[in-house]
């Protein structure tokens, strides 16, 4: 038997295996990896209306006439930037007697919402947020912001 050829052959295999590896990782990864084009920055000027309803302890806290609902946006971060209206790139206000606030002509993306409220229950302002991510670009979408005391 020639081991020359043998060798050969092994190394022929070995050499395919190794170029199917590459060229299947290469193919994933281009395919798998793109980013979504219409979700590379959040902000306003879309077609989402995020229907933010502040719950305190699952409680839901509803606009007060003289202490509206607010929810403060931050653009394309899932992290907290702070607590101060300055530090988020715009706000929404409630209607009095509602127990939610419109975020109306946002675009998908990653957002984080900060609320403040007043709780009548405990007389006392509450605040709190969460991370908000969305691929979708028109109509509602439903989001429960925590807040506590």
């Amino acid at each position: 038997m020639n081991t020359h050829k043998i060798n050969k052959n092994q190394n022929m295999k070995k050499s395919i295996l190794a170029l199917s590896i590459i060229a299947v990782a290469v193919i994933t990864s281009s395919s798998s990896c793109k980013p979504d084009k219409e979700c590379e920055d959040a902000g306003t000027g879309g077609n989402l209306t995020v229907v933010a309803t502040l719950k305190h302890h699952t409680k839901v806290i509803y606009n007060q006439p003289n202490y509206l609902d607010t929810v403060f946006v931050k653009f394309n971060t899932q992290e907290l930037p702070g607590t101060n209206a300055s530090d988020f790139d715009t706000y929404f206000v409630g209607e009095a007697g509602e127990d939610h606030v419109h975020l109306e002509g946002l675009k998908c993306g990653d957002y984080y919402m900060y609320g403040a409220a007043f709780d009548t229950s405990i007389t006392k302002r509450v605040t709190g947020g969460i991370p908000f991510s969305t691929t979708q670009t028109d109509g509602e979408v439903e989001l429960n912001v925590p807040v506590t005391e």
